[in-house]
């Protein structure tokens, strides 16, 4: 297995430590609600695992495809995206399935990565 690019392991720390923020300000909004329960926190961080793998399993998919001609790269590109949304449809199915899971402490954090990846040019102007 080939060592994973600092880059990559880079982004996914800034998507995971804007994931945990996120997932605190969702359990903040669940305990203002009165809405707060064990199943709540666990529901979050199974969205939040479910999320950060996908961030993650994404940068070493692109990582691997520069090292690819175009065709064999987008293929690889494909092939991931649609891996990775069967995953995202399998973490999403658990928490609606499974008691144990708050079935919307488990999807809004699947939507953390995208919030992270649209604030990053605010918070870093270079």
């Amino acid at each position: 297995m080939k060592k994973i690019d600092a880059t990559v392991l880079k982004e996914t720390r800034y998507i995971t430590a804007v994931t945990l923020l996120l997932s605190v300000l969702l359990q903040a909004v669940f305990l203002i609600l009165k809405k707060w329960d064990f199943t709540v926190l666990w529901g979050n961080l199974w969205g939040a695992f479910g999320a950060v793998c996908n961030f993650l399993l994404m940068g070493i998919t692109v990582q691997n495809a520069v090292l690819k001609e175009e065709k064999e790269a987008r293929k690889l590109i494909q092939l991931s995206q649609s891996a990775r949304m069967f995953f995202l449809i399998l973490i999403a199915g658990a928490g609606y399935l499974i008691p144990f899971f708050h079935t919307i402490a488990v999807v809004i954090p699947l939507l953390f990565p995208r919030i992270a990846v649209s604030i990053r040019p605010l918070l870093h102007k270079d």
